[in-house]
Protein backbone atom coordinates (compact mmCIF):
# COMPACT_ATOMS: atom_id res chain seq x y z
CA UNK A 1 0.00 0.00 0.00
CA UNK A 2 1.41 3.09 -1.08
CA UNK A 3 2.13 5.84 1.53
CA UNK A 4 -1.10 8.08 -0.36
CA UNK A 5 -3.63 4.42 0.26
CA UNK A 6 -2.24 4.94 3.88
CA UNK A 7 -2.90 8.37 4.70
CA UNK A 8 -6.75 8.03 2.92
CA UNK A 9 -7.28 5.46 4.78
CA UNK A 10 -6.23 6.21 8.37
CA UNK A 11 -8.36 9.61 8.00
CA UNK A 12 -11.71 7.86 7.29
CA UNK A 13 -10.79 5.32 10.34
CA UNK A 14 -10.22 8.70 12.00
CA UNK A 15 -13.40 10.41 11.01
CA UNK A 16 -15.59 6.49 11.91
CA UNK A 17 -13.90 6.58 15.22
CA UNK A 18 -13.91 9.86 16.29
CA UNK A 19 -16.43 11.58 14.92
CA UNK A 20 -19.15 9.09 15.91
CA UNK A 21 -18.44 10.27 18.86
CA UNK A 22 -18.94 13.93 19.35
CA UNK A 23 -21.85 15.55 20.50
CA UNK A 24 -24.23 16.41 17.63
CA UNK A 25 -23.97 20.06 17.48
CA UNK A 26 -20.47 20.23 17.65
CA UNK A 27 -20.71 17.74 14.47
CA UNK A 28 -22.66 19.78 12.62
CA UNK A 29 -20.57 23.08 12.83
CA UNK A 30 -17.11 20.41 12.31
CA UNK A 31 -19.12 19.69 9.03
CA UNK A 32 -20.11 22.99 8.04
CA UNK A 33 -16.44 24.44 9.15
CA UNK A 34 -14.71 21.62 6.79
CA UNK A 35 -17.02 22.52 4.22
CA UNK A 36 -16.10 26.31 3.80
CA UNK A 37 -12.58 25.26 4.05
CA UNK A 38 -12.35 23.00 0.99
CA UNK A 39 -14.89 25.49 -0.64
CA UNK A 40 -12.62 28.43 -0.12
CA UNK A 41 -9.67 26.46 -1.64
CA UNK A 42 -11.77 25.49 -4.83
CA UNK A 43 -9.60 22.81 -5.91
CA UNK A 44 -10.48 20.11 -8.50
CA UNK A 45 -14.03 18.73 -7.04
CA UNK A 46 -15.27 22.20 -6.14
CA UNK A 47 -14.76 23.46 -9.60
CA UNK A 48 -16.22 20.63 -10.93
CA UNK A 49 -19.12 20.51 -8.79
CA UNK A 50 -19.78 24.19 -9.46
CA UNK A 51 -19.41 23.22 -13.64
CA UNK A 52 -22.17 20.30 -12.96
CA UNK A 53 -24.66 22.88 -11.46
CA UNK A 54 -23.99 25.37 -14.38
CA UNK A 55 -26.04 22.56 -16.14
CA UNK A 56 -28.45 22.36 -13.63
CA UNK A 57 -29.17 25.91 -13.37
CA UNK A 58 -28.18 27.40 -16.62
CA UNK A 59 -29.58 30.90 -15.83
CA UNK A 60 -27.23 31.08 -12.57
CA UNK A 61 -23.97 34.13 -12.59
CA UNK A 62 -21.05 33.39 -11.41
CA UNK A 63 -22.53 34.67 -8.06
CA UNK A 64 -25.14 32.27 -7.54
CA UNK A 65 -22.82 29.47 -8.86
CA UNK A 66 -20.76 30.01 -6.59
CA UNK A 67 -23.55 30.56 -3.60
CA UNK A 68 -24.58 26.87 -4.74
CA UNK A 69 -21.48 25.01 -4.87
CA UNK A 70 -20.48 26.51 -0.95
CA UNK A 71 -24.17 25.19 -0.22
CA UNK A 72 -23.27 21.98 -1.82
CA UNK A 73 -20.03 21.54 -0.04
CA UNK A 74 -22.08 22.23 3.05
CA UNK A 75 -24.65 19.25 2.03
CA UNK A 76 -21.35 16.94 0.91
CA UNK A 77 -19.81 17.48 4.41
CA UNK A 78 -23.45 17.30 6.12
CA UNK A 79 -23.92 13.88 4.27
CA UNK A 80 -20.01 12.64 5.73
CA UNK A 81 -20.62 14.12 9.07
CA UNK A 82 -23.92 11.75 9.07
CA UNK A 83 -22.65 8.60 7.37
CA UNK A 84 -19.74 8.86 10.23
CA UNK A 85 -22.29 8.98 12.99
CA UNK A 86 -24.95 6.45 11.25
CA UNK A 87 -23.48 3.46 13.08
CA UNK A 88 -23.64 4.95 17.08
CA UNK A 89 -27.34 6.16 16.23
CA UNK A 90 -30.00 4.38 17.99
CA UNK A 91 -32.79 3.28 16.14
CA UNK A 92 -35.22 5.82 17.29
CA UNK A 93 -32.47 8.69 16.06
CA UNK A 94 -32.50 6.80 12.31
CA UNK A 95 -36.33 6.27 12.43
CA UNK A 96 -36.60 10.02 13.37
CA UNK A 97 -33.72 11.22 11.03
CA UNK A 98 -35.82 10.69 7.75
CA UNK A 99 -39.81 11.42 6.12
CA UNK A 100 -40.09 10.32 2.81
CA UNK A 101 -43.25 11.21 0.78
CA UNK A 102 -45.26 8.87 -1.07
CA UNK A 103 -43.87 5.76 0.32
CA UNK A 104 -46.83 3.76 -0.85
CA UNK A 105 -44.74 2.81 -3.72
CA UNK A 106 -42.20 0.26 -1.64
CA UNK A 107 -44.79 -0.88 0.94
CA UNK A 108 -47.50 -1.99 -1.93
CA UNK A 109 -44.33 -2.92 -3.87
CA UNK A 110 -43.29 -5.39 -1.11
CA UNK A 111 -46.15 -6.19 -0.14
CA UNK A 112 -47.00 -7.81 -3.92
CA UNK A 113 -43.96 -10.21 -3.49
CA UNK A 114 -42.41 -9.38 -6.89
CA UNK A 115 -39.21 -7.43 -6.05
CA UNK A 116 -38.36 -3.60 -5.66
CA UNK A 117 -35.75 -1.65 -7.02
CA UNK A 118 -35.16 1.33 -5.60
CA UNK A 119 -32.62 3.22 -7.62
CA UNK A 120 -31.30 7.14 -6.20
CA UNK A 121 -28.85 9.91 -7.44
CA UNK A 122 -26.28 11.03 -5.40
CA UNK A 123 -28.74 13.42 -3.34
CA UNK A 124 -28.39 14.30 0.26
CA UNK A 125 -27.71 10.87 2.26
CA UNK A 126 -28.64 7.88 0.69
CA UNK A 127 -27.24 5.73 3.23
CA UNK A 128 -29.27 7.15 5.94
CA UNK A 129 -32.25 6.59 3.67
CA UNK A 130 -30.75 3.11 3.70
CA UNK A 131 -30.81 2.68 7.25
CA UNK A 132 -34.35 3.83 7.81
CA UNK A 133 -35.15 1.13 5.60
CA UNK A 134 -33.84 -1.53 7.30
CA UNK A 135 -34.96 -0.07 10.86
CA UNK A 136 -38.35 1.50 10.45
CA UNK A 137 -39.70 -1.16 7.65
CA UNK A 138 -37.32 -3.76 9.29
CA UNK A 139 -36.58 -5.00 5.51
CA UNK A 140 -32.88 -5.72 4.07
CA UNK A 141 -31.79 -5.12 1.27
CA UNK A 142 -28.87 -5.50 -1.33
CA UNK A 143 -27.10 -2.80 -2.94
CA UNK A 144 -23.33 -2.57 -4.95
CA UNK A 145 -20.40 -0.49 -3.91
CA UNK A 146 -17.95 0.81 -5.95
CA UNK A 147 -14.23 -0.84 -5.16
CA UNK A 148 -12.03 1.75 -3.82
CA UNK A 149 -8.55 1.79 -3.16
CA UNK A 150 -6.85 1.48 -1.00
CA UNK A 151 -8.36 -2.04 -0.46
CA UNK A 152 -8.68 -1.33 3.47
CA UNK A 153 -10.64 1.64 2.60
CA UNK A 154 -13.58 -0.53 0.61
CA UNK A 155 -13.43 -3.01 3.37
CA UNK A 156 -14.55 -0.23 5.82
CA UNK A 157 -17.79 1.33 3.70
CA UNK A 158 -18.66 -2.54 3.27
CA UNK A 159 -18.38 -3.18 6.96
CA UNK A 160 -20.17 -0.02 7.75
CA UNK A 161 -23.07 -0.39 5.20
CA UNK A 162 -23.13 -4.50 6.23
CA UNK A 163 -23.82 -2.76 9.89
CA UNK A 164 -26.46 -0.60 8.73
CA UNK A 165 -28.22 -3.74 7.57
CA UNK A 166 -27.40 -4.02 3.84
CA UNK A 167 -26.25 -6.72 1.63
CA UNK A 168 -23.27 -5.03 -0.07
CA UNK A 169 -22.10 -6.57 -3.57
CA UNK A 170 -18.45 -4.89 -5.25
CA UNK A 171 -19.35 -3.27 -8.44
CA UNK A 172 -16.72 -5.47 -10.23
CA UNK A 173 -16.58 -9.43 -10.81
CA UNK A 174 -19.50 -9.60 -12.85
CA UNK A 175 -21.38 -11.84 -10.47
CA UNK A 176 -23.75 -8.87 -8.83
CA UNK A 177 -26.24 -8.87 -11.46
CA UNK A 178 -27.31 -12.71 -11.41
CA UNK A 179 -26.73 -11.66 -7.10
CA UNK A 180 -29.16 -8.74 -7.43
CA UNK A 181 -31.53 -11.44 -10.01
CA UNK A 182 -31.90 -14.13 -7.12
CA UNK A 183 -32.88 -11.57 -4.88
CA UNK A 184 -35.99 -9.61 -6.52
CA UNK A 185 -37.45 -12.91 -7.86
CA UNK A 186 -37.43 -13.92 -4.17
CA UNK A 187 -39.48 -10.84 -3.75
CA UNK A 188 -36.41 -8.60 -2.13
CA UNK A 189 -35.50 -5.44 -2.32
CA UNK A 190 -32.29 -3.57 -4.51
CA UNK A 191 -31.26 -0.34 -3.26
CA UNK A 192 -28.77 1.54 -6.50
CA UNK A 193 -27.34 4.58 -6.54
CA UNK A 194 -27.90 5.05 -10.65
CA UNK A 195 -26.78 8.57 -11.67
CA UNK A 196 -23.38 7.68 -13.33
CA UNK A 197 -22.11 5.15 -15.22
CA UNK A 198 -18.90 3.37 -13.70
CA UNK A 199 -18.74 0.81 -16.52
CA UNK A 200 -18.50 3.24 -19.83
CA UNK A 201 -21.01 0.89 -21.26
CA UNK A 202 -24.21 2.63 -19.78
CA UNK A 203 -27.38 3.78 -21.23
CA UNK A 204 -26.89 7.29 -23.15
CA UNK A 205 -29.87 9.79 -21.87
CA UNK A 206 -30.83 13.42 -21.95
CA UNK A 207 -30.29 15.30 -18.71
CA UNK A 208 -30.41 18.50 -18.32
CA UNK A 209 -30.39 19.55 -22.34
CA UNK A 210 -26.96 17.02 -22.94
CA UNK A 211 -26.22 13.98 -23.49
CA UNK A 212 -25.18 11.78 -20.00
CA UNK A 213 -24.52 8.30 -19.61
CA UNK A 214 -26.21 6.08 -16.98
CA UNK A 215 -26.26 2.44 -15.47
CA UNK A 216 -28.73 0.25 -17.51
CA UNK A 217 -28.63 -2.39 -14.50
CA UNK A 218 -31.91 -1.44 -13.00
CA UNK A 219 -33.78 -1.08 -16.46
CA UNK A 220 -33.00 -4.50 -16.55
CA UNK A 221 -33.50 -5.95 -13.74
CA UNK A 222 -36.56 -4.78 -13.85
CA UNK A 223 -37.51 -6.14 -17.06
CA UNK A 224 -35.90 -9.75 -16.60
CA UNK A 225 -37.31 -10.15 -12.82
CA UNK A 226 -40.42 -8.56 -12.97
CA UNK A 227 -39.66 -6.72 -10.07
CA UNK A 228 -40.96 -2.95 -9.67
CA UNK A 229 -38.72 0.00 -10.72
CA UNK A 230 -39.02 2.93 -8.24
CA UNK A 231 -36.55 6.00 -8.98
CA UNK A 232 -36.18 7.60 -4.94
CA UNK A 233 -34.99 11.44 -4.43
CA UNK A 234 -33.70 12.77 -1.60
CA UNK A 235 -33.05 16.29 0.02
CA UNK A 236 -32.57 18.69 3.14
CA UNK A 237 -34.11 20.97 4.38
CA UNK A 238 -33.57 23.85 7.63
CA UNK A 239 -34.18 21.01 9.96
CA UNK A 240 -31.98 17.91 10.88
CA UNK A 241 -34.52 15.90 9.07
CA UNK A 242 -33.49 14.56 5.86
CA UNK A 243 -36.51 14.94 3.41
CA UNK A 244 -37.42 11.97 0.01
CA UNK A 245 -39.96 11.25 -2.16
CA UNK A 246 -40.77 7.27 -3.41
CA UNK A 247 -41.22 8.64 -7.08
CA UNK A 248 -44.75 6.70 -9.36
CA UNK A 249 -43.54 3.23 -10.79
CA UNK A 250 -41.10 3.21 -14.15
CA UNK A 251 -43.08 0.54 -16.41
CA UNK A 252 -41.58 -1.95 -18.72
CA UNK A 253 -42.88 -0.67 -22.17
CA UNK A 254 -44.73 -3.15 -23.88
CA UNK A 255 -43.19 -2.94 -27.22
CA UNK A 256 -39.34 -2.86 -28.74
CA UNK A 257 -35.89 -4.72 -28.19
CA UNK A 258 -34.50 -4.91 -24.69
CA UNK A 259 -31.89 -2.25 -25.57
CA UNK A 260 -35.20 -0.07 -26.70
CA UNK A 261 -37.15 -1.04 -23.43
CA UNK A 262 -33.68 -0.52 -21.57
CA UNK A 263 -32.99 2.65 -23.37
CA UNK A 264 -36.46 4.03 -23.00
CA UNK A 265 -36.66 3.07 -19.05
CA UNK A 266 -33.22 4.29 -17.94
CA UNK A 267 -34.51 7.81 -19.98
CA UNK A 268 -37.83 7.97 -17.26
CA UNK A 269 -35.26 7.27 -14.54
CA UNK A 270 -33.21 10.09 -15.46
CA UNK A 271 -35.92 12.48 -15.74
CA UNK A 272 -37.10 11.36 -12.11
CA UNK A 273 -33.66 12.13 -11.03
CA UNK A 274 -33.54 15.73 -13.19
CA UNK A 275 -37.17 16.60 -10.78
CA UNK A 276 -35.16 15.72 -7.93
CA UNK A 277 -32.29 17.85 -8.64
CA UNK A 278 -33.80 20.68 -10.06
CA UNK A 279 -35.46 21.00 -7.00
CA UNK A 280 -32.75 20.62 -4.77
CA UNK A 281 -29.22 21.43 -6.62
CA UNK A 282 -27.44 22.20 -3.63
CA UNK A 283 -27.96 18.73 -2.49
CA UNK A 284 -26.87 16.68 -5.65
CA UNK A 285 -23.10 15.58 -4.31
CA UNK A 286 -21.46 15.18 -8.04
CA UNK A 287 -18.17 16.05 -7.71
CA UNK A 288 -17.21 13.99 -10.85
CA UNK A 289 -17.82 14.76 -14.43
CA UNK A 290 -21.25 13.48 -15.93
CA UNK A 291 -21.84 14.47 -19.36
CA UNK A 292 -20.62 12.95 -22.53
CA UNK A 293 -19.27 16.20 -23.65
CA UNK A 294 -17.10 16.68 -20.41
CA UNK A 295 -15.61 13.08 -20.75
CA UNK A 296 -11.94 12.08 -21.69
CA UNK A 297 -12.88 9.61 -24.04
CA UNK A 298 -9.92 7.88 -24.02
CA UNK A 299 -10.83 7.48 -20.11
CA UNK A 300 -14.27 7.17 -19.38
CA UNK A 301 -15.89 8.44 -16.10
CA UNK A 302 -13.22 9.78 -13.61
Amino acid sequence: MSTADRLTDALYGLGWSTVKNLPEPVAIRLGRTVADLAWKRRGKGVRRLEANYARVVPDAGPERLAELSRAGMRSYLRYWMESFRLPAWSPERVRSGFEPKDLHHLTDGLASGRGVVLALPHLANWDLAGAWVTTELRTPFTTVAERLKPETLYDRFVAYREGLGMEVLPHSGGSAFGTLARRLRDGGLVCLVADRDLSASGTEVDFFGDRARMPAGPALLAQQTGALLLPVTLWYDDSPVMKGRVHPPIEVPQTGTRAEKTAAMTQSLADAFATGIAEHPEDWHMLQRLWLADLDPTKGPS
